[in-house]
């Protein structure tokens, strides 16, 4: 039974230079036409693959609270229209200079109940070199709106080993982060994407990036903090207080199905992985003559799909549960991955602790390699 369901508002205001995610300039879109496409792609899908209720909505992007707030309000009401969705986690992603107290009411009206702020960094000097528009006291002076409009459930995220970004940058920026108090951090580092600003840059040598080491030295110095301020890693990027895990996300780490809206959009239904096509006129095209937008499909073997429970729930700190693999696929975990997971055990990167196999600490450095020896064991 499919339980959460991702949309996809790909419209900024601005271009970060290190994003790769499906987003185009704001200004001049067709987003009236754009938000219609979406309802009626929520239409047709539910009507081909129908669910009793959905638990959890995730709304990213581009940035969702770049549109005006007559747009937004469409959009939420087209969302409590459609989808049968009655409570539960229902986030909104946000930069902290697009959020006004008419959005946070118009979000908060519709039973948003999760805010997820696009932080990066609160070092406004390094905020301007990655293309962002916000300042360090914007963050706090957004974060203060939205708890008075009535969020309590709000989530930051932060990079590091960015361009020119020292140890101490990211140690200062993650103290500002932890002031706040908030229930729930992520933290990623930068990965140089093709298509990006960041990209073309790398590749006439200019620019200056993080040596492994540092990175490494960084991410450890992220786990230390988060641990010693009581906010448990339960996942590799993600920090939360007891009860504050976001619940949409870890639909994907344990490999749940999802609805994926939107241009650009990734969706998992009956068995099947979708990519809706990127470029709008194509997407809004599709759905306006009565047709899914799907660029790709991808049917899962059992095998394909076993690999994939493995390196997403390798993720999270808790690992896989080997009780849920065999109830989930019908045959023993250790009947299928022994040889990767007794090579990686004795490498020191992963541990089996009563029904869990997962990654020790030091595997949380070297992810990649773990999640790459559970693949194409088959």
């Amino acid at each position: 039974m499919i339980e959460s369901a991702y949309i996809h508002i790909p419209f900024c205001k601005q271009i970060c230079y290190y994003c790769d995610f499906n987003k185009f300039f704001l200004k001049g879109q067709p987003v009236k036409r754009y938000l219609k496409a979406l309802k009626e792609e929520m239409r047709i899908t539910l009507e081909a693959f129908p669910t009793r209720e959905l638990k959890t909505i995730f709304v990213g992007g581009g940035t969702p609270t770049a549109l005006e707030a007559d747009q937004l309000e469409e959009l939420c009401k087209t969302i409590r229209d459609i989808l049968p969705f009655q409570k539960g986690e229902f986030t909104f992603e946000a930069n902290p200079d697009d959020l006004t107290k008419e959005k946070l009411a118009i979000l908060h009206h519709y039973g948003v109940n999760r805010l997820s702020l696009g932080v990066q960094s609160f070092d406004d000097e390094l905020l301007k070199r990655i293309g962002r528009t916000h300042t360090g006291k914007d963050v706090v002076k957004t974060v203060d709106m939205a708890i008075k409009a009535g969020f309590e459930n709000i989530s930051i995220d932060l990079m590091y080993a960015l361009p020119g970004q020292k140890k101490e940058d990211f140690q200062l920026s993650l103290e500002k982060a932890l002031q706040l108090d908030l229930p729930h951090y992520s933290a990623y580092s930068l990965i140089i994407e093709p298509k990006t600003v960041y990209y073309n840059l790398m590749k006439k040598g200019r620019l200056p990036l993080s040596s492994e080491d540092l990175e490494a030295e960084m991410y450890d110095l992220l786990m230390d903090e988060m641990e010693r301020h009581g906010i448990h890693q339960y996942e590799i990027s993600n920090f939360a207080k007891k009860g504050y895990e976001s619940k949409h996300n870890l639909v994907y780490w344990n490999n749940g199905e999802y609805y994926g809206f939107g241009a650009g959009a990734h969706s998992y239904v009956n068995g099947k992985r979708r990519a809706n096509y990127g470029p709008l006129k194509k997407y809004m095209g599709q759905v306006e003559n009565g047709q899914f937008p799907v660029m790709e499909e991808i049917s899962l073997s059992q095998e394909e799909k076993m690999e994939e429970e493995m390196f997403l729930g390798l993720r999270k700190t808790e690992g896989v549960s080997m009780t849920r693999f065999q109830h989930k696929f019908g045959i023993e975990l250790m009947e299928i991955f022994s040889s990767p997971a007794k090579e990686m055990e004795n490498k020191g990167l992963v541990e089996v602790q009563g029904d869990f196999i997962r990654l020790t600490k030091k595997g949380r450095f070297l992810g990649n390699e773990v999640f790459q020896a559970f693949l194409g064991i088959s």
